[in-house]
């Protein structure tokens, strides 16, 4: 399987992964603000941690199968998590406060860009693994 095919899957497996700690986000969000509980925005802030932890040991075993030790990609999640979830809040805030559109139409814009900028920090850094390169035999010609 070639280079790009494996990174395409990967991410598919990351968005897939990810469509689990959405789900935790969205239900936490939905369940404050139709509770009455919280506002869109600190809401859709709690959900999103809630989310990030479910993401955290999927992302670790089934997308990237990491080799690296725990505190070294938690650490490292947990620095792209408080990225995204920061990106994740301004956008809600932007979308729902000036702009006054639908919390979850909000959430959705959210989401995808939260998406992309999560899957490319922590593919690059957070559970990038050296792998032992294997060494090809020489020739005995």
């Amino acid at each position: 399987m070639s280079m790009s095919m494996l990174s395409y899957r990967r991410f598919l497996i990351y968005a897939a992964v990810g469509a689990t700690g959405t789900a935790c986000q969205y239900g936490i969000l939905v369940l404050l603000v139709q509770g009455g509980l919280a506002g869109p925005v600190p809401a859709s802030a709690a959900g999103a941690l809630a989310g990030a932890i479910v993401n955290y040991g999927l992302n670790y075993w089934l997308t990237f199968q990491s080799q690296a030790g725990h505190l070294q990609t938690a650490s490292r999640f947990a620095l792209i998590a408080i990225a995204g979830i920061a990106l994740n809040t301004g956008l809600m805030h932007l979308l729902t406060v000036p702009l006054a559109l639908n919390y979850l139409v909000a959430q959705i814009l959210s989401s995808v860009a939260v998406l992309l900028l999560t899957y490319s920090a922590n593919a690059l850094w957070t559970f990038r693994s050296k792998r032992p390169q294997t060494s090809v035999p020489a020739k005995n010609d």
